[in-house]
């Protein structure tokens, strides 16, 4: 089961990377309008699979796969970067300009996605950990919210700073995508709590763990 949730954390990590470039909106009830790339549909499952993670296996596997996401992401890189450099036929569906304007950001994407989700996800896993040590593993919905809360906010912060940085993205954006993405963000994560309550029952029910048990691996 952890490598099923590694590679669906993988999966996820890589298609936010490789999407990110088309930009969305919903009106939420009225009450406010989100402007968000796509790539950020995917992102806060990673923030879900590495809570469950830590909740069962324990930090270090949590750790383990947040560095496996980093090779996965540049190799996925380096694909792209091969994909571009090659001519496409006469006949190909997609020409060369086409592909490059869909995939030609990935580079700066993946950088920045790498640099913010490093930070992001590091600082979730020991908040986690900090308030699973100080609850003495009660309490589930507030880890999971408070780690996540904080993360999301340095991650969005940080790669919408890059993207501008690298004028990928207008700094006149920046203040709107950096409040729709957070807001989203935090949203996704009062949804996921009673996902992540019957991820982590199922484990324990599986494994016959009892409460704050961890797998050795």
């Amino acid at each position: 089961m952890y490598l099923i949730l590694a590679a669906l954390f993988i999966a996820s990590l890589v298609a936010s990377n490789l999407i990110f470039q088309k930009f969305f909106y919903f009106d939420f009830l009225g009450w406010y309008t989100f402007e968000i790339s796509v790539g950020i549909l995917p992102y806060p499952l990673t923030f879900l699979i590495t809570d469950t993670i830590s909740e069962i296996y324990g930090k270090k596997k949590a750790n383990l796969v947040v560095t496996a996401g980093i090779f996965a992401s540049v190799f996925s890189l380096l694909i792209v970067i091969a994909s571009e450099y090659v001519p496409a036929t006469s006949w190909s569906p997609i020409n060369n300009e086409t592909f490059s304007l869909v995939f030609g950001a990935t580079g700066i994407a993946v950088f920045a996605s790498m640099m913010a989700y490093l930070l992001a996800q590091y600082i979730d896993i020991s908040i986690y950990h900090f308030w699973k040590k100080l609850t003495k593993g009660k309490h589930l919905w507030l880890r999971n919210n408070f780690s996540t809360f904080t993360s999301q906010f340095v991650d969005t912060a940080s790669v919408l700073l890059l993207l501008c940085y690298f004028e990928k993205i207008e700094w006149s954006n920046f203040g709107v995508l950096l409040m729709s993405g957070f807001l989203f963000k935090v949203f996704v994560a009062i949804i996921d709590t009673p996902f992540l309550y019957a991820m982590v029952y199922g484990f324990r029910r599986w494994f016959d763990l009892k409460e704050n048990e961890e797998i050795e691996l």
